[in-house]
């Protein structure tokens, strides 16, 4: 499904926008871990973004609840968008680079490719198998680049947001047809909302009066950021283009998040431009053009 001209410029504006929020993201949580460890972060963000989506349900007009059938769909979804993809993003976070996160999540393109040709929808192509190679060995190069013997630095941290961007893109591509029957905003607010609700009940576990008591107005600033940008705005703005263009167009978005998030981080966190940044960026932002090529039905 190829959306109209004007349609089109619409979606490419909501990416872009979708796309700074996102490389932002990469810092502002890992500037608000060093006060809240990643976990009651976690918690913080999305009970906010879920009060928020309660807020919109309650203006859009509609049902409150997802329908029976859909249920069960929805809280796998909120299951991959907070405790999984969330969960092992801010751990890994914690132990990695926002550079290094951003580089991987670029990653998401070829995963949305690889069960696109499971399930039928796309044709493998010689070219992007080519590209697929040579994006995995990017990923190979940032997440090697400290060698095996620091399981405790940035490869162990690494592993992690792997597993995030896994989750990240079954969220993507099982998303597609649930905001075909559900609509964009429903879908992402029901999806949202589960997932804080699967997270609470952690809360009396990890949660402690002292995270938001103690915490300084920039880490607050920071939680505000992550639960209403991000889990409110750069949500819906996904969901939206997934409703109007292929999961796979939506998804090659990402690939503008590294060369942001490395600049950024390097101009305001101080973190270095390594050569392995340089090599296994060039090496997965490469494979995943290739791979992209031209879609065939």
């Amino acid at each position: 499904m190829e959306p109209p001209p004007f349609s089109r410029r619409r979606v490419y504006a909501a990416l872009s926008v979708q796309t700074l929020i996102s490389a932002g993201t990469f810092l502002v949580a890992k500037r608000a871990m060093e006060e809240i460890p990643p976990f009651p972060l976690v918690i913080l963000r999305f009970a906010l973004s879920a009060l928020v989506f309660l807020f919109i349900l309650r203006l859009v007009p509609g049902p409150m609840l997802p329908p029976r059938g859909y249920r069960a769909r929805v809280l796998a979804m909120g299951l991959l968008a907070g405790p999984v993809n969330q969960g092992f993003f801010f751990y890994g976070l914690s132990h990695s680079r926002p550079a290094h996160a951003a580089l991987l999540y670029a990653l998401t393109p070829i995963g949305v490719y690889l069960l696109q040709v499971l399930r039928g929808q796309e044709r493998s192509r010689p070219e992007a198998i080519f590209g697929i190679g040579v994006a995995l060995a990017g990923a190979l190069v940032l997440l090697l680049s400290h060698g095996l013997a620091e399981v405790r630095g940035p490869l162990f941290g690494d592993l992690f947001i792997l597993g995030a961007v896994i989750a990240w893109v079954a969220y993507t591509a099982e998303g597609k047809p649930l905001i075909a029957d559900l609509g964009a905003v429903r879908a992402t607010a029901w999806t949202m909302i589960a997932g804080a609700l699967l997270l609470a009940p952690a809360a009396p576990f990890v949660l402690r009066t002292g995270h938001l008591v103690d915490a300084s107005p920039t880490a607050l600033w920071c939680i505000a950021y992550l639960g209403l940008l991000t889990s409110v705005v750069s949500y819906l703005l996904w969901y939206y283009a997934l409703s109007k263009t292929l999961a796979s167009k939506v998804a090659v978005f990402s690939n503008l998040q590294p060369a942001a998030t490395a600049l950024a981080a390097w101009a305001i966190l101080g973190d270095p431009l390594t050569w392995e940044v340089a090599v296994g960026g060039a090496l997965v932002i490469a494979g995943v053009w290739v791979a992209q090529g031209r879609p065939r039905a």
